[in-house]
């Protein structure tokens, strides 16, 4: 497989200074709409079959992060011929830099969706998450990726981002301690009855589909329940931790596979999407379906989350 990448901008504007207090910079919930609106609305359907969604997915990325002052480190690779990109951004830490937590979200879409859960959610949260971490000084590194061809045909292969950014991490050595897989994040639904799970799991989770899971396989669980708590400290909105064996469907659905397969811990922020959400990779996945208030706690949550693990 063909790889190149794009280096960073050594002379880029280093990251403002500033305490370690989250909330130096508001969550935006209009931010998060305008992102959604964007990608799902405007840009649209995402993938190999419509590369120049994907293109203009990238580009709108790349804008949002190079106006709040991050290098962007382009890792591009051929997918059936046709130039694909994950991107990455880092909040370099100030007291154990080599010590990183990534923060990844696809931007890609599943064939004849305009993906506004799947996965615009997953990555408005993302860039807003920038945004106010990089107001932040924190003592590990933080890594933002946006992931491409995470959905099928690519699923379950090496032609995964996921599985090209933690392959090119691992044989780098980067220690990475946690990796934070966000993906359809903003539906809620207080009715009961309108949570849906597995066989057997139903037995002992909430059948109302209104709180945020934190999904890992066994071996991460360890760090994937301290990412949760450090969540749940905040109280923004029910949590539940979900951890299960590989085999269990769902549980191999997405980016913490690759990470896991290379000897990371990995942790999946999800609404639950087709355990939930009815209009999961269809058509009908449109902006106006999202909670966004919803999304913006959330993104508080995270950001809190992310800066209690990077501090520790």
């Amino acid at each position: 497989m063909r790889v190149f990448s794009a280096a960073a901008d050594p002379h880029a504007t280093p990251p403002p200074a500033a305490s370690s207090h989250t909330h130096l910079a508001e969550i935006n919930e209009e931010n998060l709409k305008q992102h959604i609106y964007m990608l799902a609305g405007e840009i649209g359907e995402r993938n190999i079959k419509r590369p120049e969604g994907l293109i203009n997915a990238a580009h709108y990325i790349s804008r949002q992060w190079q106006a709040m002052g991050y290098p962007i480190h382009t890792q591009g690779y051929y997918a059936h011929d046709i130039p694909c990109a994950n991107l990455e951004i880092t909040q370099r830490g100030i007291g154990n830099p080599d010590r990183v937590i990534v923060v990844a979200a696809h931007y890609d879409t599943i064939g004849g969706c305009p993906g506004a859960n799947d996965n615009g959610s997953g990555l408005a949260v993302m860039i807003e998450m920038a945004r106010v971490v990089r107001a932040l000084r924190l003592t590990s590194t933080v890594r933002f990726v946006a992931l491409v061809n995470e959905e099928p045909p690519f699923f379950g292969t090496e032609h995964m981002g996921s599985w090209i950014y933690a392959h090119h991490a691992s044989k780098r050595g980067d220690d990475i301690q946690l990796a934070v897989i966000l993906d359809t994040l903003g539906y809620y639904n207080h009715q009961p009855g309108s949570q849906l799970y597995p066989p057997l799991f139903g037995m002992a989770y909430p059948d109302k589909g209104d709180f945020v899971a934190f999904v890992s396989n066994l071996r991460s669980s360890r760090k994937a329940s301290r990412f949760a708590s450090a969540f749940g400290q905040t109280k923004h909105l029910p949590y539940q931790k979900v951890i299960a064996p590989q085999i269990i469907p769902g549980m191999n659905w997405n980016a913490q596979t690759p990470f896991s397969l290379h000897g990371y811990r990995a942790v999946m922020v999800t609404d639950t999407g087709p355990y939930r959400y009815p209009f999961y990779h269809s058509a009908k996945d449109t902006p106006e379906k999202l909670d966004y208030s919803h999304l913006a706690l959330i993104t508080q949550g995270l950001v809190d989350a992310v800066a209690t693990l990077a501090n520790e």
